[in-house]
């Protein structure tokens, strides 16, 4: 959560940075995304069919275990995978930003995320003139600069990337614009 805004004409390369920016880049503007639990409208549809998913798992473990032993145990596992689907996107999308750091230089979008259990990942996007930017104001605010074709069973869809729920939005879009105009 914390916004850091480092001096256009330092042109030492901080240190970790050695080997990833090119020659007259400079970093800008570097943050972190708000870590806090949000909802949003798509999590609608996840939160009721986990819970029907759960409902009918304790459903089926009540008439079960009403046959004696422990075979209504195996309901446990369905509970299980209801419940995470209930609640689950919305932590995970907020444990996720907890592992996520943002750079902007006067080229480029970084978005570095070390998240526990899986790798490090670092992916640049470049910002030019005719790179589409989506604002989203508000606190935290949101600036989309990139897309990436994901796949599913039923094809292809686009996800918007970018520097999503960061303090001071409107100057970091501001930024980027100045980078399109080439005046950064």
């Amino acid at each position: 959560m914390s916004t850091q805004q480092i001096d256009k004409t330092d042109m030492t390369v901080p240190a970790g940075w050695e080997g990833i920016l090119d020659p007259g880049e400079k970093i800008l503007w570097q943050g972190r995304p708000d870590g806090q639990v949000a909802f949003k409208i798509g999590h609608i549809f996840t939160f009721i069919f986990g819970l029907f998913f759960a409902g009918f798992a304790v459903f089926w473990m009540v008439m079960a275990s009403q046959a004696g032993g422990f075979f209504w145990m195996f309901g446990l596992i369905h509970f299980g995978v209801g419940v995470s689907l209930s609640i689950g996107p919305p932590f995970y999308s907020a444990w996720k930003r907890r592992h996520t750091w943002y750079s902007l230089t006067n080229k480029r979008g970084f978005i570095a995320t070390d998240t526990p259990f899986l790798r490090r990942k670092l992916a640049s996007y470049p910002i030019t003139p005719d790179t589409a930017l989506g604002y989203t104001a508000g606190t935290p605010a949101t600036i989309h600069f990139a897309q990436e074709s994901r796949r599913s069973k039923n094809g292809t869809y686009q996800v918007d990337i970018g520097f999503e729920r960061i303090d001071g939005g409107e100057t970091v879009y501001r930024l980027m614009r100045d980078i399109q105009r080439g005046a950064l």
